[in-house]
């Protein structure tokens, strides 16, 4: 037993995966592709162990009603959308028709469209649009890290009491410790909102680069 971090060696990382719950078929094909149509921004895609942490999450809760900012590609949303009832809806927000449009295809592959909503435009705004009551059960943001504080003050008092954000990329492969850019400061100063915010109770994981869980109070 020990309290020390753990080095988490690209080893360890490929066994981590392999004792979770593997990827199938249609989230191998949607990484490859991704890889190769967008080489210089797979990298935006999450890691599989998010994508099986995402489902995870979202059966636990329950989730009838969620959001995601920022889609890319769609390995999160789908991952989302799987852990959801039939009858539960996504609405995901993202400003790029053509990382989405790959998004489109496998959701349609996976059978989850149905259940996803995208909307294209700043989230900054297009969230504004959302119910105003506290209806959500679950929301995850990941896009423009300088726009982080304004997605979270749209979605807090949206969610229901309960309720789960997930932010992902707070850790900045710890550069949050010592930021070099405007994204890295963002960050920063964002985790410290969150700290200090008495609406929620969150945690900050080592899962890949940082994921960040806040529950509403």
């Amino acid at each position: 037993m020990t309290t020390k971090p753990l080095p988490l060696t690209p080893e360890l990382q490929a066994y981590l995966v392999a004792h979770g719950s593997p990827p199938d078929e249609i989230i191998r094909d949607l990484a490859e592709e991704t890889r190769a149509v967008l080489p210089a921004h797979a990298e935006m895609q999450v890691a599989p162990e998010q994508a099986a942490f995402l489902t995870f999450l979202t059966r636990l809760l329950g989730a009838r009603q969620a959001v995601e900012v920022g889609t890319f590609t769609g390995l999160s949303s789908l991952a989302i959308a799987r852990g959801m009832p039939e009858d539960g809806r996504l609405t995901c927000f993202d400003i790029s028709e053509e990382f989405t449009g790959i998004a489109r295809s496998y959701w349609q592959r996976a059978g989850v469209a149905d259940r996803i909503e995208l909307r294209i435009g700043p989230a900054a705004e297009t969230l504004r649009d959302l119910p105003h009551e506290r209806h959500l059960d679950f929301a995850f943001i990941d896009a423009d890290k300088v726009g982080y504080p304004l997605y979270w003050a749209e979605l807090v008092p949206r969610m229901r009491v309960g309720g789960v954000i997930a932010v992902d990329n707070t850790l900045r492969a710890g550069r949050v410790l010592a930021p070099r850019d405007e994204a890295d400061r963002a960050i920063a100063a964002f985790n410290d909102e969150v700290l200090a915010d008495v609406r929620v109770d969150a945690v900050l994981l080592p899962l890949a680069d940082g994921v960040t869980l806040a529950r509403v109070r």
